[in-house]
């Protein structure tokens, strides 16, 4: 099931997915399958997303339909980015193990987003916003605003 705006947004420019694939320097049928939401988008192509199409990282995922002009730095502060890795959890009040086990991954995966021995994953990413009202911007560190007000499908 879809839940990004991608395909709104490229239709909105008259673009072909081979046409924006082209742009992003991927294959026309790994973006296809971003847009219709077969696969996971990585963190860094979320930026690049939003960015290429001008719009707020949160409306771009579909979680919220409030919508406004934004580019972004490519370059995230990943320090950051774990420092609220491990808020969430604590918002959570749940062991690394128990939370882990929430999101359906292990304790060393996600003790790796805290320490930032690796960037959050898009797929965490948006688990993450879908569950808690989470934005992702403000997990990316770009926007000081913890949760708004989200739009589920």
């Amino acid at each position: 099931m879809n839940n990004t705006h991608l395909e709104e947004l490229r239709e909105e420019r008259d673009l072909t997915k081979k046409e924006v694939a082209q742009k992003l320097k991927v294959s026309a049928s790994i973006y296809g399958r971003w847009e219709k939401g077969n696969a996971d988008i990585p963190t860094k192509r979320i930026i690049q997303l939003s960015n290429f199409f001008n719009v707020n990282i949160d409306y771009l995922l579909g979680l919220t339909n409030k919508r406004y002009e934004s580019q972004y730095n490519t370059l995230l502060n990943r320090k950051l980015i774990s420092k609220r890795c491990r808020e969430i959890r604590d918002d959570y009040k749940e062991s690394l193990r128990i939370f882990a086990k929430r999101f359906n991954t292990t304790s060393s995966t996600w003790s790796a987003y805290e320490k930032n021995k690796t960037l959050i994953l898009g797929s965490f990413l948006l688990n993450i916003c879908r569950t808690g009202n989470y934005s992702a911007e403000w997990i990316l560190g770009i926007s000081n605003i913890k949760k708004t007000n989200f739009f589920h499908y």
